[in-house]
């Protein structure tokens, strides 16, 4: 996003992520156990969700894009390089 016009991203104070993020975490371990106390059937359940949040994920990445958050900052929060951060993401921003 080179179209950024030097202006520098405002980050949203969204108080309540940290929670939100720790109550999705909780949901996914307790249907993961579900699943491997013999659900067999709910398996393919399971592997959609982990497809769900990689597209999740990409919708995120695009928005902070959008917002005017760099390469780098993005990269540095996800503990890789700017590169490949650009690398994974670009192609659909």
């Amino acid at each position: 996003m080179s179209g950024n016009s030097g202006r520098r991203p405002r980050r949203r104070n969204v108080v309540e992520n940290d929670e939100y993020a720790a109550f999705a975490r909780r949901i996914m371990r307790a249907y993961g156990k579900r699943v491997a106390a013999g659900d067999i059937e709910a398996l393919r359940d399971l592997i959609a969700l982990g497809q769900d949040i990689e597209k999740a994920t990409d919708e995120a990445v695009i928005g902070l894009r959008r917002f005017g958050y760099s390469w780098a900052e993005i990269g540095s929060r996800l503990g890789i390089t700017r590169q490949a951060a650009h690398q994974r993401w670009g192609d659909q921003t």
